[in-house]
């Protein structure tokens, strides 16, 4: 692995880790086994290597929810793929957790990549939810953009249970929750 892919990886464990003020230049060199000259040489300073990092992390996110939402099943299956996906739920986020850093929501420049991934998922998430209205999966009336945020706000806010309470059970809990009211209901037999 080269330098630079050693300090950008490095950096993205640190901040899912200690948040931005919690990274310090010094914490990624010896994470990432490279020297300050090294360091500043691929980038300008440790904001433009956040800036890479957190950007590395929100193509990762994006990458992996993409390969379940967009993999085969119906509406459901596909959701339902998305949230029991293997996590490490304990750590968080770790795109959910760069919204908690004050100094990543200060900076619009460390900002945007976290709000265009949350965007992304919501778009995609109510494309795929207009999918199953469309083919009569879910109930009519529902307002797909409005659902998609509920299951993004569930599995961050599931993160946000489960670290509170120290058990990954609480994440659970909050999915099982979601899953059971988007499971489609058999439709009821029309009188003859």
């Amino acid at each position: 692995m080269s330098t630079p892919e050693r300090l950008i990886e490095a950096t993205q464990e640190l901040l899912w880790e200690r948040g931005y003020v919690g990274t310090s230049p010094k914490a990624i060199q010896q994470r990432a086994g490279a020297g300050q000259g090294s360091m500043y040489h691929h980038f300008a300073g440790k904001p433009d290597l956040a800036l890479a990092a957190v950007s590395r992390t929100a193509e990762e996110m994006r990458k992996t929810a993409g390969r379940l939402l967009d993999g085969p099943g119906s509406a459901y299956e596909r959701i339902s793929a998305y949230l029991l996906r293997e996590r490490e739920v304990l750590r968080g986020c770790p795109v959910g957790r760069l919204t908690m850093d004050p100094e990543v929501v200060a900076s619009d420049a460390l900002r945007a990549p976290v709000d265009e991934t949350i965007d992304w998922l919501r778009g995609r998430l109510a494309e795929i939810l207009q999918e199953g209205l469309d083919g009569g999966e879910f109930p009519p009336g529902i307002e797909p953009r409005d659902v998609a945020a509920a299951v993004v706000a569930t599995a961050q806010g599931g993160y946000v249970l489960a670290r509170a309470s120290g058990s990954a059970a609480a994440f659970d809990a909050a999915v099982r929750g979601l899953l059971s009211l988007l499971a489609p209901h058999p439709t009821p037999a029309l009188p003859a």
